[in-house]
């Protein structure tokens, strides 16, 4: 038997805070809140309780629309589920070749659907466009070819970059002329709503988006993504894909309690504008450092950076944690409890590597 960890002293204080991903924050406090709210007695299970009801019936005002609401653990059962709700196994899925469902998510939309096939479109910068989707959909209509039936987007994408109202627009109406549905995955969609100051059916059902995954975790609900069908005809039987898939949760109240409290008090979109001031205010401070290049415009949460490897390494060798990925340069994610002096102290030694200032 291996011996106890050693339990870690209450007074040892947390570990710096890092930018390499947003889902290194813990829940925010409302969604804390919420869940201690909810953790009063006994309540019914699998969904029916009152949290579970309030948190669905928020999502309908938020959107003004009467769409069907489902939540799961997390964003690779989210888009998965949601894709294969849309397809035959000898359907194909259209996406961008940066596309998180292609890129990052083991297959499981593969898995999920019995085989659909992801077509991806090569991107520069990770959107895609009503062009590519055409070429796609429009390459091969005999029997031997997967039949295109989705379109995904990543909202924001990727490398952080945002669709606009009239983006999802073009790309929804290239959808209707195959005959194909539109789904977003959007485990960032807040930040996207908070820097296009719209309202979130602008950019989703109004646009011609079908399916939205909403993602929660990184907007500091913690453990929770919430399934949209814009389309009610089309959750036909989700719940049974999400209970034979591991994620219909027992003790539902604790996934939807704290969507209900943010939604309510509009604190999702808060915590997500702050998060994209925090990426702004890094990217203000080194964008005119020499040797620094951004590599996508600064529009979301996130942040692209170009630079010599020693610099990167100087960073690294100060205590700092980044991805370093898409096309070699280094990323810095901010979550919704990104610290303004936290932030100027990573553009400080930023600022000392490009200037060749010795580290002290």
């Amino acid at each position: 038997m291996s011996a106890p960890t050693a339990p870690i002293p209450p007074s040892a204080p947390p570990p710096a805070q890092q930018f390499a991903s947003d889902n290194y924050a813990g829940i925010c406090p409302e969604a804390w809140a919420a869940l201690a709210a909810a953790n009063t007695g006994h309540a019914s299970a699998y969904g029916h309780d009152r949290w579970t009801t309030e948190a669905a019936d928020a999502f309908r005002q938020l959107f003004a629309t009467p769409c069907e609401v489902f939540f799961v653990f997390n964003g690779t059962a989210a888009n998965s589920l949601a894709l294969a709700a849309l397809c035959q196994s000898y359907h194909s899925v259209i996406c961008s070749s940066f596309a998180h469902v292609d890129t990052d998510e083991c297959g499981a939309p593969e898995f999920f659907s019995n085989g659909s096939k992801l077509l991806t479109a090569p991107s520069t910068n990770g959107k895609l466009t009503p062009e590519a989707v055409r070429q796609l959909a429009a390459s091969r209509s005999d029997i031997h070819f997967p039949k295109p039936r989705v379109v995904t987007i990543t909202q924001p994408t990727e490398t952080g970059l945002v669709y606009s109202v009239e983006e999802i627009r073009a790309i929804a109406a290239v959808c209707k002329e195959f005959g194909l549905k539109l789904h977003m995955d959007g485990a960032r969609f807040a930040n996207a709503c908070a820097r296009l100051g719209c309202a979130p059916a602008d950019i989703t059902w109004k646009a011609g988006v079908d399916v939205l995954c909403f993602g929660g975790t990184k907007n500091g609900v913690g453990l929770s993504e919430a399934v949209l069908f814009f389309d009610p005809a089309l959750a036909e039987d989700f719940g049974y894909r999400c209970k034979q898939a591991g994620q219909l949760a027992s003790k539902m109240r604790y996934l939807a309690a704290p969507w209900a409290q943010l939604l309510a008090s509009g604190g999702w979109l808060a915590n997500a504008g702050h998060a994209n001031a925090c990426a702004s205010r890094l990217a203000h401070r080194i964008e005119p450092l020499p040797g620094i290049e951004l590599m996508f415009p600064v529009q979301a949460n996130g942040v692209f950076v170009r630079a010599p490897a020693a610099l990167l390494q100087g960073l690294r060798d100060r205590g700092w944690q980044f991805y370093t990925f898409i096309g070699g340069g280094a990323r810095f994610m901010f979550a919704w409890d990104a610290d303004p002096a936290r932030v100027d102290a990573l553009a400080a030694d930023v600022e000392d590597l490009a200037r060749g200032r010795p580290t002290v």
